[in-house]
């Protein structure tokens, strides 16, 4: 693991290693509008109070969509700016 890699594992480790996911929703129509996103993406609340969420790139021009490794659903897609 190269310098980089660490220290951002480090960080990602202390956001969210122990902590519960508490709320799940989707980012609503004003908090897309304030990033001017148009995709609204899953939101997570974890129990420390911070919310998590993905977004298309690390610059954060609009919201992402999450994969998973469920064999329920592999995808927790993005909804667009409408509904």
């Amino acid at each position: 693991m190269n310098k980089t890699e660490k220290k951002w594992t480090n960080k990602a480790n202390n956001i969210l290693v122990g902590k519960k996911i508490v709320k799940v929703r989707y980012m609503n129509k004003k908090e897309c509008d304030d990033r001017y996103w148009y995709s609204r993406p899953i939101c997570m609340q974890l129990d420390d109070g911070t919310w998590i969420y993905p977004s298309s790139d690390d610059e954060g021009n609009d919201g992402g969509a999450l994969f998973t490794t469920s064999k329920d659903e592999y995808c927790l897609p993005v909804l667009n700016g409408v509904n």
